[in-house]
């Protein structure tokens, strides 16, 4: 769904990527029954990941694959595309929950890189590791995570991107729809799920997702700007989702797109 939030502007320090300070990229999808998008979703993220390996060698990534209650074929799907791929893992789940498998997701990979879990645990080791966050549904670009370390390095904590539906099979009024209610632009006013990253210190203080069935995404960012955390909105890490109307979490973004359908 379209989230409120505000950006601070986007601003470098010299030297890029080599003054980030991020030492470890997790990435995080949720997915309950995407047999049919959960490949592309894990090829695309892979492609970013070898980018980060390629162009930033010092910055170790995992990527974090929650199964949460899945009835169809993706745990093999999953399996498929991770098979011979050490940085991925897959964490069975009956959650029911996007808040929830997110939650788990973001524990498993701050476990997995050494840190603590627990919101209470001291924020500042955390500061090296930058949490990505994407849907099973959803195709990344690859400068992806290369772009989330570039915002890394001045400072920000949060990265709020834009997303576009795929217009494969959706109806060409409601794509026209979609585009007059969603300007991309940097300082953009939304949050979602399917493109957000944060800084894992930023992401403990603020108390991380909530165990909700939806808005997650929306509270995450509530909190952190609560908290203080520094947030850029920005369309330069685009990322391509489905544009379905039947979608597997409720009040969703295919929830979004069905009421933005009708009359």
């Amino acid at each position: 769904m379209t989230r409120t939030a505000q950006g601070n502007g986007d601003q470098m320090t010299p030297g890029g990527q080599a003054n980030h300070g991020i030492r470890h990229v997790a990435v995080v999808i949720p997915a309950h029954n995407e047999e049919q998008h959960l490949e592309r979703a894990l090829t695309a993220v892979r492609h970013a990941a070898d980018r980060v390996e390629s162009e930033v060698p010092d910055v170790a990534v995992q990527v974090v694959v929650v199964l949460d209650g899945c009835t169809d074929r993706s745990p093999a799907v999953a399996a498929d595309a991770a098979a011979g791929d050490p940085r991925c893992v897959l964490l069975p789940a009956n959650f029911g929950s996007v808040g929830k498998s997110r939650q788990a997701g973001v524990r498993a990979a701050l476990e997995n890189a050494g840190g603590p879990a627990q919101s209470g645990a001291p924020a500042d080791p955390m500061r090296g590791i930058w949490l990505a966050n994407t849907d099973a549904d959803s195709c990344v670009p690859g400068h992806w995570l290369l772009r989330q370390l570039e915002l890394a390095a001045g400072g920000t904590d949060v990265v709020l991107g834009t997303v576009q539906p795929d217009p494969h099979g959706m109806h060409h009024e409601l794509l026209a729809r979609w585009h007059a209610r969603h300007a991309s632009t940097e300082n953009h006013p939304h949050v979602y799920g399917a493109n957000l990253g944060v800084r894992a210190s930023s992401y403990l203080a603020a108390g991380g997702f909530p165990g909700v069935d939806f808005d997650e995404d929306q509270a995450l960012v509530a909190r952190l700007r609560r908290s203080g955390a520094r947030i850029i909105a920005t369309d330069t890490t685009r990322v391509l989702t489905s544009g379905r109307t039947a979608g597997r979490a409720p009040q969703g973004f295919a929830a979004y797109l069905l009421a933005l359908a009708r009359p």
